[in-house]
């Protein structure tokens, strides 16, 4: 085995056993709703075990119900990661109107959303490069009832359990 390949293999070794900042999704909530549709705000905590800020490029998103897809997207640069800390970064989800509708069908016997959050944040590390950093979430979304919007009550819960 050559010097090259030595260097190559240390190298290797040495990137796998680094430490990557782990994150979990702390609360979802139910944002805003209108006729285009509704609007979840997710709050995202990431822990970062360097000594320096590390920026996070983009944040994917996947949200699913009922074995379809309702909601995909992405946050473009939504900032850095705080050096040896944690740092709650917000991921809005829009979900359509027509998802919403279909969704309303099969929420129609308990007034609820059983839901999944599938999140991939791409984090920049220098000389390394682009690490993705999977988080998965499941949850229930509590929708507001008629009697709840005429009385003005128009803070819905999102009850969910981490995965």
């Amino acid at each position: 085995m050559g010097i090259v390949e030595q260097a190559k293999n240390f190298v290797a070794e040495k990137v796998a056993q680094m430490p990557v900042p782990e994150a979990t999704v702390e609360d979802v909530d139910l944002k805003g709703f209108g006729l285009d549709g509704i609007t979840l705000l997710a709050k995202v905590s990431i822990s970062n075990p360097y000594a320096v800020p590390i920026p996070v490029g983009e944040i994917s998103y996947i949200v699913s119900s009922a074995g379809a897809t309702i909601a995909s997207g992405s946050v473009p640069d939504p900032g850095s990661l705080k050096a040896n800390g944690e740092t709650v970064l917000d991921v809005t989800v829009k979900v359509a109107s027509t998802a919403v509708v279909s969704l309303l069908r099969d929420a129609a016997a308990d007034w609820d959303i059983d839901y999944s959050l599938e999140l991939k944040m791409i984090a920049d590390f220098p000389v390394i490069g682009d690490v993705t950093i999977p988080v998965s979430y499941q949850g229930v979304l509590k929708l507001p009832t008629f009697a709840d919007l005429f009385k003005g009550n128009s803070e819905p819960s999102a009850d969910a359990s981490v995965v």
